[in-house]
């Protein structure tokens, strides 16, 4: 697996285990020169928006990769992550729904991440 497939993987599983809903993975390779991947992601709370984005950092980072960035703070709604490859979008799903980043990336193919989440 190559190193921003792991990091997507990573980052899916990390969310996931944490509860995070609605997990969408963008390919942006050809689209973005911002990362191969976006992943968008969303929670009912900031409390549980914030627990997703500890988890995916805690994950990476015992994978034995960088964090690049966080932006966003306590009590934010939306987090971005950036893991370099891979920016993750954590957001509180009323805001997900008024940003929709799905539609503004809609040229971008999804990529399956059914294996990587339980439901």
């Amino acid at each position: 697996m190559d190193k921003s497939k792991e990091l997507l993987s990573l980052a899916v599983k990390a969310g996931d285990s944490k509860r995070a809903e609605d997990i969408v993975a963008l390919n942006m390779q050809g689209i973005s020169l911002l990362a191969d991947y976006f992943v968008i992601m969303s929670a009912n709370t900031e409390r549980q928006v914030e627990a997703i984005v500890q988890a995916i950092s805690e994950k990476v980072e015992e994978a034995g990769f960088d964090v690049q960035h966080i932006e966003g703070q306590k009590g934010s709604t939306w987090y971005l992550i950036d893991l370099g490859d891979v920016v993750v979008h954590v957001f509180k799903q009323e805001d997900r729904d008024f940003y929709n980043l799905e539609k503004l990336w809609s040229a971008a193919p999804r990529v399956d991440v059914t294996a990587w989440v339980t439901e």
